[in-house]
């Protein structure tokens, strides 16, 4: 596999668990705690 492959394969990943995180933050409740997981998970 030559690098420009990887990378795009790499940026594609990337972006898939990047959204990922994002809908598992939508999805939890509006809990104190949870408003905290939803920051760090989503730095």
């Amino acid at each position: 596999m030559e690098n420009k492959e990887f990378s795009k394969q790499l940026e594609n990943r990337t972006k898939k668990f990047a959204l990922s995180i994002i809908k598992l933050s939508i999805s939890l409740p509006n809990t104190p705690e949870n408003r905290v997981i939803k920051n760090q998970i989503t730095k």
